[in-house]
């Protein structure tokens, strides 16, 4: 376990009351870091730092629920996380927002601005919040998880692929700012998984036929199959990737 091995580190993950995000932080917590669960709603928080608590048997997570839109909110997640851990090692910028469904031609100003605000902006915000005490001990990974979405273009989710293009631009700048001390910045850029923010994208059969059957693997991901990229990042084992982008898709992307 010794390169994959997070004992005395501290995450915070955001969305990780379900789906990519709550997969992260367990397998995090399985691999010995303390982490912050972080959603909009307390009580899943809760469950899900319940769990991980009762299975590492001892108080490994604590539930400090934020809305990422709200500067004030993700502040207060670093604080607690700060007053609770006394530090914070690794940052996971998992939630996101997606409240258009079609094309680009149609969102409203409302809708472009609170994709962008909640999946670029908010990261950016984050990072901001944590990178003071990374630098001072010249230690910290940061991971984004984007989208291949990032990649590609798309008559339905559009916007939301712009917000993870910047995405992946916003790891690389900070990657080449602040790699001297030894803060490393990365994304992760998965396929189509079966979680309930991607519902649109499978519970319909014939956009999951469409959307697999070019797949090399002829499915979709689970949230599990993300998580151990996170470990790979967090950990020794990935301390030599900075600025890059890994992606998760199944084979998508090279078919």
């Amino acid at each position: 376990m010794t390169l994959f091995d997070l004992t005395g580190k501290v995450a915070i993950i955001t969305g990780s009351s379900r789906g990519i995000g709550r997969a992260i932080a367990e397998r995090l917590a399985e691999h010995g870091a303390n982490v912050a669960i972080s959603s909009r709603k307390p009580g899943p928080c809760e469950e899900v730092a319940a769990g991980i608590n009762k299975a590492r048997n001892r108080k490994a997570a604590i539930a400090v629920p934020a809305n990422i839109s709200s500067k004030d909110e993700l502040q207060n997640l670093v604080n607690e996380t700060n007053r609770e851990f006394g530090k914070v090692d690794i940052v996971v910028c998992n939630a996101a927002s997606n409240p258009h469904f079609g094309s680009m031609s149609t969102i409203s100003d409302e809708a472009f601005r609170k994709v962008m605000d909640n999946n670029v902006l908010a990261n950016h915000w984050l990072i901001q919040m944590v990178l003071p005490q990374m630098l001072e001990r010249k230690d910290g990974a940061v991971i984004i998880v984007s989208s291949i979405g990032g990649l590609r273009g798309s008559p339905v989710i559009g916007t939301y692929n712009v917000s993870k293009a910047a995405d992946f631009q916003l790891a690389r700048n900070l990657a080449v700012e602040h790699g001297p001390s030894n803060v490393r910045f990365n994304c992760i850029a998965p396929g189509l998984i079966k979680t309930d923010f991607a519902k649109a994208l499978w519970d319909n059969p014939e956009i999951l036929k469409r959307s697999t059957q070019n797949s090399p693997l002829r499915r979709i991901g689970e949230p599990d199959e993300i998580a151990g990229a996170a470990v790979f990042l967090a950990s020794k084992a990935g301390s030599f990737l900075t600025g890059q982008a890994i992606v998760i898709d199944g084979g998508v992307t090279i078919t």
